[in-house]
């Protein structure tokens, strides 16, 4: 199997499954300083990535942004002093695909690089 950073978003329908509670088990070690949210019954993976300032936040947005355009699977993205939270979820599934663990990983691999 691939390792989530390898693996590219695929297009997400509306009748797509969301992970399994199996599934999710699987997934969510290979991103474990993800958490999981719940917000209007809707499951999302969320991480705060901190930073030495403003500038360097901002940077990391606009970073995320370029590869959520690039792989066409967008996060919600708050920009703050010193910190950037990012919140993954499959808008037409209202919850969590596999996309949204591959998204998390390459999102992880940003803040490393």
């Amino acid at each position: 199997m691939l390792a989530l950073t390898e693996e590219k978003c695929e297009a997400c329908r509306a009748d797509a499954p969301k992970v399994s509670d199996e599934e999710l088990a699987e997934l969510i070690r290979a991103i474990p300083d993800w958490n999981i949210e719940v917000r209007n019954g809707v499951m999302q993976l969320e991480k705060t990535f901190t930073f030495k300032n403003f500038p360097d936040a901002l940077a990391f947005t606009n970073k995320v942004g370029a590869l959520a355009e690039s792989e066409g699977h967008h996060p919600s993205l708050l920009t703050e002093w010193g910190k950037t939270t990012v919140t993954w979820w499959s808008h037409k599934i209202k919850g969590l695909h596999r996309n949204d663990f591959i998204m998390s990983a390459k999102t992880d691999g940003l803040y490393g690089s």
